[in-house]
């Protein structure tokens, strides 16, 4: 019951984050995800083998990048910013309301019938928080470097762009995959306390 908790809520993490960028973009002027067969809730449209596993994993995690023109946006770099926060911003949104269907339904939580309904709830919560809390680090191909340039000066972000692109790889699995002397990883222990933070603020408690 729980592995199919966290498989459900994970296809409704990275399909609504996915989903996001590709509707805004369309919304925004830029056909791109449309033709790319993008513009769709199908987690298959939508699948990143190591991005999955790791959010399966770690509960950090991205999907397939959703391809854009910014030639094809009226305001490149705010569009793009626009588009990159679309994706956290959805998963904030689908956690926020599992938590207050899950909130609603506690007290019929206790019928042998409802609890995978708990379970699924609660996985979405924190699958969907941990998919948006880790794409707004500031790395490529993250959302995060997307917002963070968009918004920055464009003379400072024309100076910061080459860097980030040049290191973002390394970082990136150094704070996936390096192993700490006293467990965990980087990752975890620099966003897992907000993940766990968010988490019991928006559960109340955690069954799972």
């Amino acid at each position: 019951m729980v592995i199919i908790s966290w498989l459900i809520a994970l296809v409704i993490a990275l399909s609504v984050h996915e989903y996001a960028h590709a509707r805004l973009a369309d919304e925004l002027g830029d056909p791109t995800p449309r033709l790319a067969g993008r513009l769709t809730l199908n987690p298959l449209a939508h699948f990143d083998l190591l991005g999955t596993l790791a959010l399966f994993i770690f509960h950090f995690g991205w999907g397939k990048p959703v391809p854009i023109d910014p030639f094809n946006l009226r305001h490149p770099r705010r569009d793009e910013a626009l588009i990159a926060l679309a994706g956290p911003a959805s998963n904030f949104l689908t956690a926020f309301l599992a938590a207050i269907l899950f909130r609603l339904g506690q007290p019929f939580f206790f019928n042998p019938l409802l609890t995978p309904l708990a379970f699924i709830l609660q996985a979405t919560v924190i699958l969907n928080l941990g998919l948006g809390i880790f794409n707004l680090i500031p790395l490529p191909p993250l959302d995060g470097s997307k917002i963070l340039l968009g918004f920055l000066p464009p003379q400072l972000a024309g100076e910061l762009e080459p860097t980030l692109n040049r290191y973002s790889l390394i970082l990136l699995l150094v704070l996936i995959f390096l192993p700490l002397p006293n467990g965990g990883t980087l990752v975890e222990i620099i966003l897992g306390p907000i993940l766990t933070f968010t988490s019991r603020l928006l559960l109340g408690r955690i069954i799972l």
